[in-house]
């Protein structure tokens, strides 16, 4: 009887301690699997619009047979430099920041391929900052670009169709980073520019420009 009394404790024991374990195992399990479960974010509205739209304007007009034959926007890079920080290197500090908050991304350095006597210019120097965007970064960029940064430019008609270089690349440059709104104009010390190159899979220049124009580049007409 005393050996039945003492196994039931045990038992009884055991099964407190389990359950105690098994509610705190369940709670955990929920918690983990609360924190594991990823966020669904939206795509970006300009690479919708090119799926839902472009991509099906370019095949009509250009007889493509196949989506994947559809030129597309690979890469948009982002490019600013100033000759003031050959002899003043801080240039670079409020050039750096300024184009990581128009871009939403590190810049990286860019430096001076060879050297130039009559402008005290050294071979490897930093002169400038560099961005590469791809992917959604790329087409958030372009949506703000060409519906809000490029209409707040003076007198603005519209950007040349004289800048492709043949393989399917166009290059705009701007003179004034105050264009942006993300540039606060009260902390500016410089107007600088930038040159912004949108690297497309192209083969011509007709196809991209059509590409762009597609995605709502203003080009002037």
């Amino acid at each position: 009887m005393a050996e039945e009394k003492k196994t039931s404790g045990k038992e009884g024991t055991a099964s407190k301690k389990g359950s105690g374990k098994k509610g705190k195992g369940a709670g955990q399990l929920f918690e983990v699997q609360g924190a594991d479960v990823p966020v669904a974010s939206k795509p970006p509205r300009l690479k919708k619009i090119y799926n839902d739209k472009v991509v099906p304007a370019l095949m009509k007009q250009f007889d493509f047979k196949n989506p994947m034959q559809v030129p597309r926007l690979e890469r948009i890079v982002v490019n600013a430099c100033s000759k003031d920080a050959v002899a003043n290197p801080k240039v670079l500090d409020s050039l750096t920041a300024e184009l990581a908050v128009i871009t939403g991304q590190k810049p990286v350095p860019t430096r001076a391929k060879k050297a130039i006597a009559a402008f005290k210019l050294r071979k490897g120097i930093p002169v400038g900052a560099m961005v590469t965007l791809r992917h959604k970064k790329m087409y958030e960029f372009f949506d703000r670009l060409v519906n809000v940064s490029l209409p707040r430019v003076r007198d603005f008609r519209g950007v040349s169709t004289k800048s492709f270089d043949g393989r399917g690349n166009y290059t705009l440059g701007l003179k004034e980073q105050v264009i942006f709104p993300e540039i606060n104009f009260d902390k500016v010390d410089k107007a600088r520019g930038l040159n912004i190159t949108f690297v497309t899979t192209a083969k011509d220049n007709e196809t991209a420009r059509t590409l762009l124009a597609e995605l709502g580049m203003p080009f002037r007409k």
